[in-house]
C-alpha cells in the first residue's frame, strides 16, 4: 500500500515505517556528530519511544556509550495497518545499537503496571546489576493503578473558570478563538494520578527495594512551565497540577536516595512539538511564533538538541547539577529569555489566519508533527508502495 497522513482533529493515525526508521537514523547521527558525554554507562529509559524519551536514550547511547533498557508501550503493525510510530522507533533503535555493538533492550507493555517493573528489574539484575541512571519521560493519556486497579484519565483542562484565547489548526493554517470549560474536582485527582510523580517514585522505590539501583545513581523526569499566555490551560490548569505533584515527587525521591548518594531531578524543557503538545488548545499556536523568533535568532532546538544540551551541560558536565531556586533544571532557559518572549508576545497581538504564515513558523510546526509520524523526511519516496507483509517477515 502507499501510506499517506491520515489525520482526524489533529491527530494523525498512520505512520510510514521508512520514514520513522529514517528519522531515528537523522538524530543518531546528529548526536555522533558532537563530542561525546562522560556519563555512567546503564540507563533505564521509562517511556523511550518518541520525543524527549527516544531523545534521551539516543543521546546516552551514542554520545554517551551507554547500554539502555528501554520501556514503552506501542502498537505493532499488521499486515493491513501501520504500527505506532514508537514501534518503529524501537525497532530502529535497537537495529543500530546492535550494529554499533551497544547492548539495547526494549520492554513493550504498560510501564504504569507492576509487572513491567518486575520485568525491567529482572533485565537489570540478569544483564547489569544495578542501573546508573532512570530517565522517567511517561505520557499517557491514562492510567490503572496497580494497588486499586483503578483506570484513571486525565484531562487538559483549566481551573475555577472557563479559558478563552486564541489556538491554531497547524494542517489548516488558520486561527481561532477557543473556549475550554474548567475542570471539575472529579477530574483533577486522576489527572495527577496519570500524569503526576506517583509512578516515578513506584518506579524507583521497586528498584531500590530489589538493590538495582546503583550507588551515586540519578533519576529525571521532565516537566514544563511556559509563558503566562498558556498558564491558564497548563501551568495553572489540569496539567499543572500534575506538573507540579511531579515536580514536588524529586523531594520524596532525593531522601528516598540519601543512603546511595543517588540524586532526583525534574527537567523543565523548552516547548517542542510533540503527540501531546499538538492537541493542547493554544499551545499549537505559542510554539508556532515561538519557532519562528527562535530560528531567527539561531538559537532552536528540537527533542534531540534539547536532551543532548541537558545531558553534557547539566546531568553529566560535573559533579555539580546546576539547579533553580526550587531545584529543578532548566534547559527552557532560551526559550524564556526575555527578548525571545517579549518578541512573542508582540506578534501574538497581531496574528490572523490572513497572516498566521508570515508571523509565525506554522509551517515548522507541521513538518515536525509528521515527521513524527515518518512523513515530510527528506530522502523518503512516499509514492512508493510499503509491504506491510514484508516488513512483519524481518521481525
Amino acid at each position: 500500500m502507499v501510506i499517506t497522513p491520515k489525520i482526524i482533529n489533529n491527530i494523525c493515525l498512520t505512520t510510514h515505517p521508512d520514514g520513522c526508521e529514517k528519522e531515528v537514523e537523522n538524530q543518531i547521527n546528529w548526536v555522533k556528530s558532537c563530542e561525546k558525554v562522560s556519563m555512567p554507562k546503564r540507563v533505564l529509559v521509562v517511556g523511550c519511544s518518541t520525543g524527549f524519551g527516544l531523545a534521551s536514550r539516543i543521546t546516552a547511547t551514542f554520545a554517551g556509550a551507554a547500554e539502555t533498557l528501554g520501556v514503552s508501550f506501542e502498537k505493532p503493525q499488521s499486515a493491513k495497518r501501520t504500527g505506532t510510530p514508537g514501534w518503529y522507533n524501537n525497532r530502529t533503535f535497537d537495529k543500530v545499537s546492535a550494529r554499533d555493538g551497544i547492548k539495547s533492550h526494549t520492554l513493550d507493555g504498560d510501564a504504569f503496571s507492576d509487572e513491567i517493573k518486575e520485568q525491567a528489574i529482572e533485565w537489570i539484575k540478569e544483564n547489569w546489576g544495578q542501573v546508573d541512571l532512570v530517565v522517567y519521560s511517561l505520557a499517557s493519556p491514562v492510567r490503572v493503578d496497580p494497588e486499586t486497579g483503578v483506570l484513571y484519565k486525565s484531562v487538559i483542562k483549566p481551573m475555577n473558570a472557563p479559558f478563552t484565547a486564541l489556538t491554531a489548526d497547524y494542517m489548516k493554517k488558520t486561527v481561532s478563538e477557543v473556549t475550554i470549560d474548567p475542570a471539575d474536582e472529579s477530574e483533577i485527582e486522576p489527572t495527577v494520578k496519570v500524569m503526576g510523580g506517583e509512578d516515578w517514585i513506584r518506579w524507583l522505590s521497586q528498584l531500590k527495594d530489589a538493590g538495582a539501583l546503583a550507588e551515586n545513581c540519578r533519576t529525571v523526569a521532565y516537566s514544563y512551565i511556559g509563558p503566562e499566555v498558556t498558564y491558564p490551560v497548563y501551568r495553572e490548569g489540569t496539567i499543572g497540577k500534575a506538573k507540579e505533584h511531579l515536580e514536588n515527587s524529586s523531594t520524596v525521591l532525593n531522601n528516598m536516595l540519601k543512603d546511595l548518594n543517588g540524586q532526583a531531578f525534574v527537567s523543565v524543557n523548552k516547548a517542542l512539538v510533540t503527540r501531546s503538545s499538538a492537541v493542547i488548545p493554544v499551545v499549537p499556536l505559542y510554539i508556532a511564533i515561538l519557532f519562528r523568533i527562535m530560528k531567527e535568532k539561531g538559537i532552536h532546538e528540537g527533542c534531540i538538541e534539547q536532551m543532548y544540551r541537558l545531558f553534557s551541560d547539566r546531568l553529566y558536565k560535573g559533579d555539580a547539577v546546576p539547579v533553580d531556586d526550587k531545584g529543578r533544571i532548566r534547559v527552557d532557559d532560551l526559550e524564556m529569555r526575555a527578548d525571545v518572549q517579549e518578541a512573542v508576545s508582540d506578534l501574538w497581538d497581531q496574528v490572523t489566519s490572513e497572516n498566521i504564515s508570515e508571523l509565525s513558523d506554522i509551517e515548522g510546526f507541521r513538518v515536525d508533527y509528521l515527521k513524527l509520524h515518518g512523513f515530510a523526511i527528506d530522502g523518503i519516496d512516499y509514492e512508493k508502495e510499503v509491504d506491510l507483509t514484508a516488513n512483519l517477515n524481518q521481525e
